[in-house]
């Protein structure tokens, strides 16, 4: 019997835990080490004297993120690998078993390393995410600054659009310095506010005030508060890696084009646009539709600039997690559920933001598939669409033209019309057309 080559002789494999590292060269006796930063440095010189080159271990939360920094400052390439993909032999479910069977899988070649971003990128990601997260917890702080509201049978964030707007922050500053005249309450909105929703404004601001409720919302909202500054901090340090990222700014630069609006949660950066399409080598994603730079920027944060690492776009919305899975054994062919990941998630995002669209060809097509399918279906077949044109722009630098809502109907009542006339002709029938009445 033909047994497997082994292709790297010391190919070492690593169990990764919160407090030991298991680690087996070529599946030899593991040698334990502990995780503080002497014990990493101590595990680095005794693979550089073993000579190894290369390295495979299991994505285990946020464990083996430090250690993936150390070894590729070290030059020793690294394999993460998804756990779910190496199987353990029966009975052998041990941390000791475990590094072995990974350092033997890799002399192998058997094991494939999924995908990380490189060093630059990962800063930039571990600030767009950590920005992400301060989003979240001041969102959480204006449901407390409602709540609180509420309990005082105050209507005011039910009657305006938005209670950390220009006029709701002013009339909740007023409030806990003691003002409580509607009227007084009301001069502090806008105009159209005021123009528009006066009585309802001043019968939403008369409730019952009480020291415990305006406690509460005083500590909700100094919260919210804390939290924008921190926002803000964190805008200016992705502003720093993005000049690093970028380089510096030529004045017949082609990325001079005007920025695409994002939400409100956009960084506030001076040259974000300008940045985002000189990061891009001059490709313009924000071209599609529904890609603003806030979206593109958290896409970039996720999977950098270079993605020809993904052969093509099927690879890519695989990866994603936005295609559908098959599963094939013998005859048997199946569908099988893929993981969305968080840059498959940051797709389906853009794509509920052309489930709307009036003028938009995507628009009608997820309208159209959301009368078959249903709406989630709908939204991640969107977002596929999505991500394949983005792997196009950013590799291929093609250009997206909006060809508009009627020409898409016009094509999709082509393609109705062809199926008719072949289901027509297997059953010996003709299609004959309408005349209508003008």
């Amino acid at each position: 019997m033909k047994t497997l080559p082994i292709l790297d002789e010391r190919a070492t494999g690593i169990d990764v835990g919160s407090q030991k590292l298991h680690v087996s060269i070529a599946g030899d006796t593991p040698r334990v080490f502990g995780t503080m930063t002497q014990d990493v440095s101590m595990l680095i010189n005794w693979l550089r004297d073993e000579g190894v080159r290369s390295v495979a271990m299991e994505a285990t939360g946020v464990y083996w993120l430090y250690l993936y920094g150390a070894l590729e400052a070290a030059g020793i390439t690294v394999l993460v690998v998804n756990g779910r993909q190496v199987r353990n032999l029966p009975g052998r479910k041990t941390d000791m078993a475990d590094c072995q069977w990974l350092a033997t899988l890799h002399a192998h070649g058997l094991l494939h390393s999924g995908f990380v971003p490189p060093a630059a990128i990962r800063r930039l990601q571990d600030y767009l995410r950590l920005r992400q997260d301060h989003i979240t917890m001041a969102a959480s702080h204006v449901q407390h600054m409602q709540k609180a509201l509420e309990r005082m049978n105050i209507k005011f964030h039910a009657v305006i659009s938005d209670l950390t707007g220009v006029s709701g922050l002013k009339v909740i500053e007023a409030i806990l310095a003691g003002q409580r005249d509607p009227a007084c309450l009301l001069t502090l909105c806008d105009v159209q506010i005021r123009k528009h929703k006066a009585d309802r404004v001043k019968e939403s601001l008369r409730g019952m005030w009480k020291d415990e409720h305006l406690f509460a919302l005083r500590q909700a909202f100094e919260g919210w508060q804390f939290y924008q500054h921190q926002i803000a901090e964190c805008d200016r340090a992705i502003e720093q890696v993005l000049h690093e990222l970028s380089g510096p700014h030529r004045d017949d630069d082609p990325a001079a084009s005007p920025a695409k609006p994002g939400g409100t949660h956009t960084p506030k950066i001076d040259g974000l646009h300008r940045m985002l399409l000189q990061l891009c080598g001059g490709n313009d994603p924000t071209q599609l539709p529904g890609l603003a730079d806030y979206s593109l920027l958290l896409v970039i944060g996720e999977v950098g600039t270079d993605l020809s690492r993904w052969p093509s776009e099927k690879h890519f919305t695989a990866w994603t997690g936005l295609a559908p899975g098959a599963h094939q054994s013998g005859k048997r062919h199946g569908h099988q559920s893929r993981h969305r990941n968080r840059t498959g998630e940051l797709f389906c995002h853009m794509a509920r933001s052309l489930a709307n669209s009036v003028d938009k060809a995507l628009g009608g097509f997820y309208r159209r598939l959301k009368a078959r399918r249903g709406g989630l279906i709908a939204n991640k077949a969107l977002a596929r669409k999505l991500a394949a044109l983005f792997w196009q722009t950013m590799v291929k630098g093609a250009d997206y033209v909006e060809k508009g809502l009627r020409h898409y109907q016009a094509r999709a009542a082509q393609s109705e019309q062809c199926v008719l006339r072949k289901l027509a002709l297997k059953h010996g029938l003709a299609l004959v057309p309408v005349k209508t009445m003008g």
